[in-house]
């Protein structure tokens, strides 16, 4: 169901000029202008903090306000197309970062359970590498990792129950086990939390000796202070 009313919406938007999913406001082409200048203010100068975590991590934004609003609306509203321009502001983040020093890396998004992707009808965090490729030129692996169990929601679980529950949740997908990348593999997703997510994903690659150069997300619940 998800995935035809996901087609169907992008039919529509195809005919009709649809209004900002953010507000309701006409977009231009798809967030309004009032919509997207509070997104590209939710920018914050690069966080030594971050960047000096091993693997290093890359953010965009807070997880707040316009932000939150913008990836709830994208992952619960069936609004895939979101992850385009917000995709794209990600890698321009990247590009401005000491990080696009790094040549030949390949992007490996954030898998899914099967089941909760079925029913969602996408995994956003594939949608939001697929624009960040585009710009930063990157190879895309969409199947880089896979998801073998599903997992309860981790928002209300302390740092500890997070990495318990995740343990081996993942393991290397078709795509790496057929092309071993050369060279380092940054790991994408919407959200950037305590960070336990990406480390069994480190965990999982790391058997397979696949070396993470870095993180990549669209926002953080993380103090940026």
């Amino acid at each position: 169901m998800g995935n035809w009313a996901a087609w169907m919406k992008g039919w529509v938007n195809l005919f009709l000029k649809p209004n900002c999913p953010l507000c309701d406001r006409p977009g231009k082409p798809l967030l309004c202008p009032a919509c997207d200048r509070q997104l590209q203010r939710q920018k914050f100068s690069l966080q030594q903090r971050l960047l000096k975590e091993t693997p290093p991590v890359l953010i965009w934004g807070r997880y707040g306000g316009v932000m939150k609003r913008a990836i709830a609306v994208m992952k619960y509203q069936n609004c895939p197309e979101l992850a385009q321009p917000l995709g794209y502001s990600l890698a321009e983040t990247w590009l401005q970062s000491p990080l696009a020093k790094a040549q030949g890396l390949t992007v490996v998004p954030i898998p899914l359970h099967p089941a909760k992707q079925r029913k969602r009808g996408f995994n956003q965090a594939e949608l939001l590498a697929k624009s960040f490729c585009e710009l930063t030129g990157y190879r895309l692996e969409p199947r880089g990792l896979e998801r073998v169990r599903d997992t309860e929601a981790l928002n209300q679980l302390s740092p500890a129950q997070r990495r318990q529950t995740l343990a081996n949740s993942m393991t290397v997908g078709e795509g790496l086990r057929r092309r071993q990348p050369k060279q380092g593999v940054i790991l994408l997703d919407d959200i950037y939390t305590t960070g336990a997510t990406c480390q069994e994903a480190i965990t999982t690659l790391s058997t397979a000796g696949i070396r993470v150069y870095g993180i990549a997300a669209i926002a953080t619940t993380q103090p940026l202070d």
